[in-house]
């Protein structure tokens, strides 16, 4: 599903509709656009920093004639109501907020080290960069090269799962790589998504206390 045509908060999204409806894990994850596995992991999460729900209906994403068809066809596929405004862009090079673009080299060096299948091209096309730098990061040459840390492109916002999925199929069957998980290798990675999400839920929901100390020292 193309990213324009997604909720616009695709995890807030997810876990409401994890805990409002009968929807399987599967149209849930078509619908959001993310992996079934962070749909498990939403579900499973019962921290007390759980994702806080966004309402697609109050959104003017879903409707609800379109939901109850959901609940009733496990095999019926969601369709968005309308597109989110912040969620439009014209064709062109991939933008990226200026706040994540700091963040691209450690986007690539994880691909580089987890997916060597995927050639240049691709990743340039994936996150929105410069084959210049991409070299660079494979050569060890990058000015930052000693303080780069491999991380994830999607959790670091740089992309959406579904592409990512996209990309490693495709360079996956181009290289004749099997990319089939065993039953274990399923099961540690929804562990670590678990923890994942956990963290960075645990994270959010001590800044603004952190913050708040920060503020009141500096007062004093």
């Amino acid at each position: 599903m193309a990213a324009a045509t997604l909720p616009l908060m695709p995890h807030a999204t997810a876990a409401w509709l994890v805990d409002n409806s009968a929807l399987t894990f599967s149209q849930i994850a078509d619908f959001c656009g993310l992996h079934i596995l962070e749909i498990q992991a939403i579900a499973d999460d019962t921290a007390a920093t759980k994702l806080k729900g966004r309402d697609p209906i109050r959104a003017g994403e879903l409707t609800r004639e379109e939901l109850t068809k959901g609940e009733e066809n496990p095999d019926h596929a969601l369709k968005i109501a309308r597109l989110p405004e912040q969620a439009r862009r014209t064709s062109g090079p991939r933008y990226t907020p200026v706040s994540k673009r700091q963040d691209k080299p450690d986007g690539i060096l994880w691909i580089i080290k987890n997916h060597p299948e995927i050639t240049d091209g691709q990743i340039s096309r994936l996150i929105g960069t410069t084959k210049n730098t991409i070299a660079a990061i494979r050569d060890k040459s990058h000015w930052n090269y000693a303080n780069l840390q491999p991380r994830d492109p999607v959790t670091l916002g740089l992309t959406s799962q579904r592409e990512m999925d996209a990309i490693v199929a495709a360079a996956a069957k181009k290289a004749g790589v099997d990319t089939r998980l065993t039953p274990e290798q399923v099961d540690a990675e929804r562990a670590a998504l678990i923890t994942q999400l956990q963290a960075e839920r645990l994270a959010a929901a001590t800044a603004p206390e952190e913050q708040l100390t920060a503020e009141t020292l500096f007062k004093r």
